[in-house]
Protein backbone atom coordinates (compact mmCIF):
# COMPACT_ATOMS: atom_id res chain seq x y z
CA UNK A 1 0.00 0.00 0.00
CA UNK A 2 1.40 2.99 -1.02
CA UNK A 3 3.11 5.26 2.03
CA UNK A 4 1.42 9.12 1.50
CA UNK A 5 -0.81 10.20 4.01
CA UNK A 6 -4.14 9.80 2.82
CA UNK A 7 -5.14 8.09 -0.67
CA UNK A 8 -7.41 5.39 -2.12
CA UNK A 9 -6.55 2.64 -4.60
CA UNK A 10 -8.61 -0.28 -6.56
CA UNK A 11 -8.07 -4.19 -5.61
CA UNK A 12 -9.29 -6.99 -7.64
CA UNK A 13 -12.82 -8.58 -6.96
CA UNK A 14 -14.06 -10.90 -9.02
CA UNK A 15 -16.82 -9.86 -11.11
CA UNK A 16 -17.25 -6.74 -8.61
CA UNK A 17 -14.49 -3.54 -7.65
CA UNK A 18 -12.80 -3.03 -4.24
CA UNK A 19 -11.43 0.34 -2.86
CA UNK A 20 -8.78 0.45 -0.71
CA UNK A 21 -8.37 4.19 1.71
CA UNK A 22 -6.44 5.30 4.08
CA UNK A 23 -5.56 8.16 5.93
CA UNK A 24 -4.25 9.78 9.56
CA UNK A 25 -8.20 9.96 10.37
CA UNK A 26 -11.26 7.55 9.90
CA UNK A 27 -12.82 10.43 8.65
CA UNK A 28 -10.29 10.90 6.12
CA UNK A 29 -10.27 7.39 5.19
CA UNK A 30 -14.44 7.36 4.68
CA UNK A 31 -13.70 10.52 2.56
CA UNK A 32 -10.68 8.53 0.72
CA UNK A 33 -13.25 5.59 -0.14
CA UNK A 34 -15.65 7.62 -1.41
CA UNK A 35 -13.42 9.81 -3.75
CA UNK A 36 -12.21 6.13 -5.06
CA UNK A 37 -15.79 4.66 -5.50
CA UNK A 38 -16.90 7.67 -7.08
CA UNK A 39 -13.71 8.26 -9.34
CA UNK A 40 -15.26 4.72 -10.71
CA UNK A 41 -17.99 6.60 -12.12
CA UNK A 42 -16.47 9.93 -13.41
CA UNK A 43 -12.70 11.05 -13.37
CA UNK A 44 -12.48 13.75 -10.66
CA UNK A 45 -9.64 15.96 -12.41
CA UNK A 46 -12.46 16.30 -15.33
CA UNK A 47 -14.81 18.01 -12.71
CA UNK A 48 -14.43 21.57 -11.32
CA UNK A 49 -15.86 22.00 -7.64
CA UNK A 50 -18.45 24.21 -8.59
CA UNK A 51 -21.23 23.22 -5.59
CA UNK A 52 -21.76 20.76 -2.46
CA UNK A 53 -23.98 18.72 -1.86
CA UNK A 54 -24.45 17.69 2.06
CA UNK A 55 -24.40 14.04 2.48
CA UNK A 56 -25.38 11.68 6.14
CA UNK A 57 -25.29 8.52 6.91
CA UNK A 58 -26.00 6.21 10.20
CA UNK A 59 -25.85 2.84 10.99
CA UNK A 60 -25.23 0.17 14.11
CA UNK A 61 -21.71 0.15 13.52
CA UNK A 62 -18.28 1.12 11.60
CA UNK A 63 -18.35 -1.07 8.99
CA UNK A 64 -22.36 -1.06 8.08
CA UNK A 65 -21.59 3.04 8.69
CA UNK A 66 -18.68 2.97 5.73
CA UNK A 67 -21.42 1.09 3.24
CA UNK A 68 -23.97 3.32 4.24
CA UNK A 69 -21.91 6.31 3.50
CA UNK A 70 -20.83 5.10 -0.10
CA UNK A 71 -25.02 4.21 -0.85
CA UNK A 72 -25.85 7.55 -0.03
CA UNK A 73 -23.04 9.22 -1.83
CA UNK A 74 -24.01 6.93 -4.28
CA UNK A 75 -27.43 7.73 -4.17
CA UNK A 76 -26.14 11.97 -5.04
CA UNK A 77 -24.58 11.10 -7.94
CA UNK A 78 -27.60 8.83 -9.58
CA UNK A 79 -30.37 11.13 -8.33
CA UNK A 80 -29.07 14.57 -8.65
CA UNK A 81 -26.69 13.94 -12.20
CA UNK A 82 -23.95 15.23 -9.77
CA UNK A 83 -19.82 14.18 -10.49
CA UNK A 84 -17.50 14.88 -7.63
CA UNK A 85 -13.90 15.86 -7.95
CA UNK A 86 -13.41 15.80 -3.85
CA UNK A 87 -14.88 14.88 -1.00
CA UNK A 88 -14.67 16.13 2.57
CA UNK A 89 -15.96 14.55 5.79
CA UNK A 90 -16.91 17.08 8.47
CA UNK A 91 -17.68 14.33 11.23
CA UNK A 92 -17.54 10.29 11.69
CA UNK A 93 -18.17 8.63 14.93
CA UNK A 94 -18.87 4.48 14.91
CA UNK A 95 -22.67 5.13 13.86
CA UNK A 96 -22.91 8.45 12.22
CA UNK A 97 -20.95 10.39 9.48
CA UNK A 98 -21.49 13.56 8.01
CA UNK A 99 -19.80 15.33 4.62
CA UNK A 100 -19.44 17.20 1.58
CA UNK A 101 -19.28 16.10 -2.37
CA UNK A 102 -17.83 19.01 -3.97
CA UNK A 103 -18.56 19.03 -7.44
CA UNK A 104 -20.91 20.10 -10.58
CA UNK A 105 -24.01 18.20 -12.28
CA UNK A 106 -23.00 15.66 -14.92
CA UNK A 107 -21.94 17.23 -18.30
CA UNK A 108 -21.54 14.31 -20.85
CA UNK A 109 -19.54 16.21 -23.21
CA UNK A 110 -17.17 17.47 -20.82
CA UNK A 111 -16.73 14.88 -18.59
CA UNK A 112 -14.95 11.51 -18.86
CA UNK A 113 -17.41 8.73 -17.84
CA UNK A 114 -16.50 5.23 -16.07
CA UNK A 115 -17.97 2.34 -14.52
CA UNK A 116 -21.58 2.24 -13.45
CA UNK A 117 -21.64 1.75 -9.56
CA UNK A 118 -24.47 -0.02 -8.19
CA UNK A 119 -24.07 0.28 -4.63
CA UNK A 120 -21.89 -0.85 -1.46
CA UNK A 121 -21.86 -4.73 -0.65
CA UNK A 122 -20.82 -6.01 3.02
CA UNK A 123 -18.92 -8.75 1.91
CA UNK A 124 -14.89 -8.01 2.57
CA UNK A 125 -16.08 -4.58 4.08
CA UNK A 126 -13.26 -3.53 6.94
CA UNK A 127 -12.31 -0.03 8.88
CA UNK A 128 -9.26 -0.61 11.16
CA UNK A 129 -6.38 1.50 12.35
CA UNK A 130 -2.76 -0.02 11.66
CA UNK A 131 0.48 0.95 12.82
CA UNK A 132 -1.31 4.58 13.28
CA UNK A 133 -3.04 4.76 10.38
CA UNK A 134 -6.97 4.62 9.70
CA UNK A 135 -7.95 2.19 6.55
CA UNK A 136 -10.73 0.92 5.41
CA UNK A 137 -11.79 -1.09 2.27
CA UNK A 138 -15.04 -1.65 0.67
CA UNK A 139 -16.73 -3.83 -2.37
CA UNK A 140 -18.63 -2.59 -4.59
CA UNK A 141 -21.42 -3.91 -6.80
CA UNK A 142 -21.06 -2.83 -10.32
Amino acid sequence: MPESDAGHEQFEVEADVGIRAWGPTRAEAFAQAALGVLALVADPATVAPREAREVRAQADGPETLLAAWIDECLYVHEIEAFVVSRVEVTACSDTVVHGRLHGEPLDAGRHRLGTVVKAATLHGVSVRVREGRHEVEIIVDV
